[in-house]
């Protein structure tokens, strides 16, 4: 067995070692702050962020205490934003409309189940104020496009 000539040398690993050693200090201490800071930026309070959340818990919860009928008291918290939402395209434009649903299911994971409907609800709405061309106009990636599929449907 012939053994290289070329002594090897310490410091051709010195180097590579400090990095990795430095390496192996910081990404913990890295992923220990990411993690804090994603804990600490959810909000906990129960309170929606959004003010399109805010009037549909509102409602809901103005509703069942003003003794309305049973029917109006059951609604959920997604069939209360799709209305919302509606009245705001009607007011607005369906752009804005879109935006706060966005908003509402970024602030409200449970509610992104519901958003294909209401986005697709909107899209049925936008064609009957603005007519199809307009209406696919403000079309963007809001659940998966749900929106144009509803100009689509509303259109044939």
């Amino acid at each position: 067995m012939k053994h290289s000539t070329t002594p090897q040398t310490r410091r051709g690993r010195g180097p590579a070692r400090r990095v990795g050693r430095t390496l192996a200090f910081v990404l913990p201490v890295v992923l220990v702050f990411s993690g804090t800071l994603a804990v600490a930026g959810v909000n906990w309070s129960g309170r929606p962020s959004s003010p399109v959340l805010a009037a549909a818990d509102t409602a809901v919860s103005g509703a069942s205490s003003s003794g309305a009928s049973s029917r109006t008291a059951e609604r959920a918290p997604h069939q209360v934003l799709r209305d919302r939402l509606l009245v705001e395209l009607h007011k607005e434009n369906p752009g804005v409309a879109l935006t706060h649903l966005q908003q509402a299911v970024n602030d409200r994971p449970s509610l992104a189940r519901h958003c294909v409907s209401i986005a697709r609800a909107l899209g049925k709405a936008a064609v009957r104020v603005y007519g199809p061309t307009r209406a696919q106009s403000y079309a963007r990636p809001v659940c998966d496009t749900s929106f144009a599929s509803g100009v689509l449907t509303a259109q044939g």
